[in-house]
């Protein structure tokens, strides 16, 4: 693989210095104005450097010779040509997001080349540095989809290895841990790191013959005259905080597809603008998405704890009931468990916590037992998809298609998206390959999809979320219902409530919720957690966190919905700070983002937009 990336110093990153700010916390019914919150210290030494850039397009020329032409075909069918001082490479498929959509789609375009006996350059970008660096998923996985793409997996050596052995389903209340019948079927199932499967399939396409390039941030679509996607812009490098170009500044890269497959998974900001621009909701009448937060650690635990394949699913403790969520412990590999909570993103409380509901939980005694004389490995949060059915757009758009959880294919009731994600890769593949070679319409995806599995599953599951907007016992009694007893037959189709973003109350209207100080063996604060994910950014760039009106966090937030966003990250991203005056500022440490979305979704106001940073930027994850 033509390798992107070039350690640019020998000096690591630190995270955000903690000192010389005083904290501000929105108040509380007991406490005083601008009372400043407990120093934290700043976070240990990084383990490794990650203070990476990409090569300039000057690789591209050393790759493939040029000519004075426009386009002009070199290795694999790809093109390079310079115009209005933007280097231009031009492939026949263009992928954003090399994760396991777009690394599927990769091979499957590569397979229809292989089998029609015909030229095809297939580009795949990614923003992480590595393939699968910026991966995360619980992840218990189906392996439908790969047994069509890769019959013979199963005979290689892959990171696939611990069947699930068992499934066990818990109503936890503070102290008790509730055994009830399982709704689950894993059998034929397997307990995997996510991160390290992506890196695998990533191997399988390089030997297939696509390209794919870490390290390059997508920050623009590009589009022709008549409104067509014709690929995207990578982000300039090398830009200090005040807009000046640095001495390491690259301009940025203009990389075109005949087709272009966006698969930035959840939320991804050039697929959330394509749906906008092309109105690709209103075309099927979806409606909107919904969201949930996943906060996950890996841990090594003791050997006589260890149950390798055993998966267990909880709801309840620690989240109230009107708040819908579950955690799951997954027994890995090499004494290692995958322990995680999932919030839904429509939580009416803005005073909740999600890190922090993370935290609490390894403290029930079920969890804690576990736990107790391990050590964790790696932390991270990314946030989901579970509008499911109702929520899917229109995929298709002049030049291209979504596919992958940009789209949103995740089976909440499965709690799973992965097998489903690649399957829609596949298609979209298919029916690229068919407008290139073939004639047909790219609007073939979606008839592919309506008549594949993957709708047929979603369809059966659609009601299962928005039971849950009555409660967790009416959500518990219809999902029952419809798994058991109607197998999602019934005529009619749920509705979703209001967008998340919506649904936050205002402080006034709720409780404060105080939680407990982190005890440094289960439970820790936010920056051993960062430093355990492994994020790193260039300190030295501009927020890829915009706000829209830079007044709103001061004069609506704080006051309003008591600084939500002091809380829904969960990577102390946005924190009040005493201006001069000794007013509250939001202070945006950009620096520490792991990329899950939660502000551009949970936003009241939707205020925040989550755009790219520099490539190679974000976390680093290799276990979750």
């Amino acid at each position: 693989m033509h390798r992107f990336l070039v350690k640019l110093s020998s000096s690591s990153n630190q995270f955000r210095s903690f000192k010389n700010h005083r904290l501000l916390l929105p108040l509380l019914p007991s406490s005083k104005p601008f009372t400043s919150s407990p120093s934290v210290s700043s976070s240990p030494p990084r383990h490794s450097n990650r203070s990476w850039y990409p090569y300039s397009v000057e690789l591209f020329r050393k790759i493939s010779p040029l000519s004075s032409n426009s386009r002009t075909l070199g290795v694999n069918g790809r093109g390079i040509s310079s115009e209005a001082g933007r280097e231009s490479i031009e492939y026949d498929v263009l992928i954003v997001g090399a994760g396991p959509a777009g690394l599927s789609a990769a091979m499957r375009l590569k397979q229809l080349s292989q089998e029609k006996n015909v030229d095809l350059s297939v580009c795949v970008v990614e923003k992480g540095a590595e393939v699968g660096g910026h991966i995360i998923s619980g992840n218990v996985f189906e392996p439908v989809a790969l047994d069509e793409l890769l019959p013979h997996w199963r005979q290689e050596h892959t990171p696939i290895k611990i069947p699930a052995s068992s499934d066990k389903f818990w109503f936890l209340t503070k102290d008790r841990a509730i055994s009830l019948p399982s709704p689950f079927d894993n059998k034929g199932n397997y307990v995997i790191s996510l991160s390290q499967l992506v890196r695998w399939l990533g191997g399988k396409a390089e030997e297939l013959g696509t390209e794919i390039y870490p390290g390059f941030s997508a920050s623009e679509v590009l589009y022709d005259a008549s409104d067509k996607v014709v690929g995207i812009a990578t982000k300039d490098m090398g830009i200090s905080k005040d807009g000046s170009k640095k001495e390491n500044f690259q301009p940025g890269v203009d990389i075109k597809g005949r087709v272009t497959l966006f698969a930035e998974g959840c939320r991804g900001s050039l697929s959330e603008r394509i749906i906008k621009k092309y109105k690709l909701r209103e075309e099927v009448n979806a409606q909107h998405q919904t969201y949930a937060l996943g906060i996950k650690e890996v841990w090594e635990i003791d050997e006589s704890k260890h149950n390798p394949g055993e998966v267990v699913h909880t709801l309840g403790w620690p989240l109230d009931r009107k708040t819908y969520g579950g955690s799951f412990l997954y027994h890995m590999n090499d004494r290692q468990v995958a322990l995680g909570l999932v919030v839904a993103l429509n939580y009416h409380n803005p005073f909740l916590n999600p890190y922090e509901e993370f935290q609490k939980l390894k403290h029930h005694p079920a969890i804690k037992r576990i736990l107790e004389g391990g050590t964790v490995l790696q932390y991270g949060a990314r946030t989901l998809n579970e509008g499911g059915f109702q929520s899917i757009p229109y995929p298709v758009f002049p030049g291209g298609a979504i596919i992958g959880c940009s789209a949103g294919f995740l089976n909440v009731p499965k709690i799973k998206g992965t097998h489903t994600a690649m399957k829609s890769g596949m298609l979209a593949a298919e029916a690229a390959f068919g407008v290139l070679h073939e004639g047909i319409n790219m609007n073939t995806y979606w008839d592919n999809l309506k008549d594949s599995w993957v709708w047929k599953e979603l369809y059966a599951a659609r009601n299962y979320r928005p039971a849950f907007e009555y409660g967790l016992l009416p959500g518990l009694a219809v999902s029952a219902m419809e798994h058991y007893i109607l197998k999602g037959k019934v005529p009619f189709t749920l509705k979703h409530g209001k967008a998340d973003h919506e649904a936050t109350n205002l402080a006034r209207k709720c409780t404060p919720i105080e939680y407990p100080k982190p005890d440094g063996v289960l439970s820790f604060d936010v920056p051993t957690s960062l430093y355990r994910s492994n994020t790193n950014h260039d300190h030295d760039q501009p927020s890829h966190l915009r706000l829209r009106d830079p007044k709103i966090p001061e004069k609506v937030n704080f006051p309003e919905y008591a600084a939500p966003e002091s809380r829904y990250c969960p990577a102390r991203v946005y924190e009040y700070v005493e201006d001069e005056e000794g007013k509250p500022k939001l202070q945006i440490n950009a620096q520490n983002c792991l990329h899950c979305k939660a502000c551009d979704i949970k936003d009241p106001k939707q205020n925040i937009e989550w755009t790219v940073p520099e490539g190679g930027g974000g976390p680093a994850y290799s276990l979750v």
